[in-house]
């Protein structure tokens, strides 16, 4: 039986911690409108620094950044008050995203002025904006890690009229196009804005997740597909056409393009049949080759030039012959073994391209020189190395291939979704898990693993294709296990396993990503395998299903913290499955 006498004093304790909690909310907003405040004040009176941040009135795209992450920290204050029309913001709770954005900017912020700190040679040249906004963005970052844990079961949604829901379908990927534009758009003589970026955005993604905004977003476009589908691809259509520096960029993104596409083929090998493959860019480079070859360069040994869909066929068909020879004898072996093997024959097509130079072997690909002079794709009269207006806007040569790769990945994630959710992509699911239960069951394993193998190949060396006459040259040292710069094997690998394996949007995110870093921070390119090794420790200590996982990956790695609702998430990913 609860003593009455004690009652005073819990309802005292209860509204000493209210008051305290909302004092520490009161903090943080104020140190997130002084940070706004700093973003129009000069942070520096020399524009020596990167950016030229010594304007008053007028925020410079790295003070831009900091004033964003402040805004979000501002919001998610004003929801975890209770103020009216704010409260969807957090649907399980906004203590931990007020934390991930608080510190997240104090981080950004803080490293901005670090950097002119450091670039300019002294505190000195910091102007009195450079310290509001450090001390604004750091009260935030304090105070949000002694708030009290707020979480809890998001309630059930509100029922939206479906315009509603397309209205915020369209806004989610409206901002979202806006957010990558501004990211590739950085200038690289601007790396400072790139990390800030970078901080910024990672944390704002990592609060939407922690607040259950994420969940209900996924939740709406579950339910309008046809939407999602169309939405995505318009945005990614729009980019080209909001590129302010022409090409600069697009070609950024066309590289994106063909790691991402290269990685779900590789997904179909590691991710759906469990399959270590150390030595696939072999594959990529097999389709390149093969069309460089009938693709009418003057430095090709066959001499004639195909059209161009011949040339895919040409490339895709090189691709899954080499796929099955090479599976063939290889794929009766199993973990490391399998890994070393395919390991050797990539490093054996690399050497094998370079000796075919008409004195160590006969002259088919140059040698180390490779195969120059690509000419450009010519489809339906439409020149794919000239600048085109449409509707009044400039598009260049690389935005041509860029709609290309475009239809190449929708027919790549077409093809993986559909093999995936199929009576072989469930065999492969069995392999992956457990070969030995799965034979025991009738499945066929040499047979089912060769298939894996056949299709990721193919689909590497229809990437490798277009990757061909985007680069306009196809050289042995463009395929290696690992090398600064991507792709390689070792990049590949990491990509799927950095977005989540057997999902489709994780390893176009990780390819992203594992792009657009090294080519924004090409300054730390003697460190970047050290980055790189880092990160992949990170990831496996704190989230080992990777950024995009599915439900299943997600019960295995953290069955632990999903005990109680187990049955429910069970069922669900036996559905998705």
């Amino acid at each position: 039986m609860t003593n009455e006498a004690t009652l005073p004093l819990e309802a005292e304790a209860s509204a000493s911690a209210g008051l305290s909690r909302t004092a520490l909310l009161y903090g943080i907003i104020g140190g997130s409108l002084l940070t706004v405040v700093s973003a129009f004040l000069a942070w520096t009176w020399t524009a020596e620094f990167p950016g030229d941040l010594t304007y008053y009135g007028s925020p410079a795209p790295i003070q831009f950044v900091s004033l964003a992450g402040a805004v979000l920290t501002l919001l998610y204050a004003l929801s975890a008050l209770g103020v009216k029309g704010l409260g969807w913001l957090a649907p399980t709770g906004s203590r931990k995203a007020i934390e991930f954005l608080a510190v997240g900017n104090f981080l950004a912020t803080g490293f901005t002025v670090v950097s002119i700190t450091v670039v300019l040679g002294g505190v000195v040249h910091l102007e009195p904006g450079a310290y509001v906004a450090f001390v604004g963005s750091l009260i935030p970052a304090l105070l949000s890690l002694k708030l009290p844990d707020d979480s809890h079961k998001a309630a059930p949604a509100k029922k939206l009229p479906s315009w509603a829901e397309i209205l915020i379908i369209v806004a989610v990927f409206a901002l979202g196009l806006y957010v990558v534009t501004y990211g590739i758009d950085t200038d690289d003589k601007e790396p400072q804005l790139f990390v800030a970026y970078l901080i910024t955005v990672g944390s704002a993604a990592l609060a939407l997740l922690k607040s259950g905004l994420l969940d209900r977003f996924s939740a709406i476009t579950a339910k309008n597909r046809q939407v999602t589908l169309i939405g995505s691809a318009a945005a990614a259509i729009t980019f080209p056409f909001i590129q302010q520096s022409g090409d600069t960029y697009t070609l950024i993104a066309v590289n994106i393009l063909i790691f991402a596409t290269v990685a779900l083929g590789l997904n179909v090998v590691v991710g759906l049949a469990g399959l270590l493959d150390l030595g696939y860019v072999a594959f990529l480079g097999v389709g390149a080759y093969a069309a460089a070859l009938v693709s009418g360069s003057t430095a090709s040994a066959f001499g004639f030039q195909l059209p161009f869909w011949a040339a895919v066929i040409v490339g895709a068909l090189a691709s899954l012959i080499f796929g099955v020879v090479i599976g063939a004898p290889t794929l009766r072996l199993r973990g490391d073994y399998l890994a070393i093997v395919t390991l050797g024959f990539g490093e054996i097509f690399r050497i094998a391209m370079g000796n075919l130079d008409g004195t160590s072997g006969p002259d088919v690909t140059n040698g180390p020189n490779g195969i120059p002079n690509i000419p450009h794709l010519e489809l339906f009269g439409w020149n794919f190395g000239e600048s085109h207006n449409v509707g009044g806007i400039v598009l260049g040569a690389y935005a041509n291939y860029y709609f290309l790769m475009l239809l190449v990945m929708a027919l790549v994630i077409l093809v993986f979704a559909r093999a995936g959710n199929s009576r072989i992509g469930r065999a492969w699911v069995a392999i992956r898990e457990d070969e030995t239960a799965a034979e025991a069951m009738g499945i066929n394993g040499f047979k089912v693993k060769l298939i894996a193998f056949a299709l990721g190949a193919t689909l590497a060396g229809l990437a490798g294709t277009v990757q061909a006459h985007v680069n306009s040259t196809v050289v042995p040292e463009n395929y290696v296990f690992a090398g600064p710069v991507p792709p390689n094997s070792a990049f590949l690998l990491a990509a799927v396993i950095l977005g989540g394996m057997g999902t489709i949007r994780g390893p176009i995110l990780g390819a992203a990503l594992l792009f657009l870093i090294p080519a924004k921070l090409a300054f730390l390119q003697d460190y970047q395998l050290l980055a790189f090794g880092i990160a992949l420790i990170l990831l496996m200590r704190f989230r080992p299903e990777g950024l995009i996982a599915n439900k299943r990956a997600q019960l295995e790695y953290h069955d632990e913290e999903t005990t109680d609702q187990a049955p429910a998430d069970l069922a669900t990913a036996k559905a998705g499955a």
